[in-house]
Formats: structure tokens, sequence, C-alpha cells
């Protein structure tokens, strides 16, 4: 699952599944999928999710153990 942009849609935007499945072009079934990590994020899509929350797509996408600053 994708913890990050789960909690930046939550948490920080507070806007639904289906409100950023739009934003992206995509079907919200779609955008489900993918924030529950069974499909994965195309190029383009995480670089328009980076725009969107303001997060490069490092702070978004990268596993938390390969962030820099961050301890393993």
């Amino acid at each position: 699952m994708q913890l990050v942009l789960y909690n930046l849609r939550k948490n920080e935007k507070h806007v639904t599944q289906e409100e950023i499945a739009n934003y992206l072009g995509i079907s919200a079934n779609a955008y489900r999928a993918k924030e529950k990590g069974v499909r994965e994020f195309s190029q383009d899509e995480m670089f328009a999710l980076s725009r969107y929350f303001g997060k490069t797509m490092d702070e978004i996408f990268l596993p938390r153990k390969y962030q820099i600053g961050t301890k393993m």
C-alpha cells in the first residue's frame, strides 16, 4: 500500500480517491488499485501526484528505508 500517498490524500489535502482519479484522468477503481499497491503508477502519474501534493516523487514513492535521512 502507498501509505505516504494515502496519508497525503486523507490528512493533508482531504480529498477522495475519486477526486485524485479525476485529476489523473483514470477511473476511481484504477486509482484504488494503485494506492493499494495492486497496480503500479505510471511515471506520468507519479510526476502529476508529486506536483499535486508539492512533494518529490522520492518522498511519495521511494520505500522509506531508501529515503535520504531515514535510519534503517
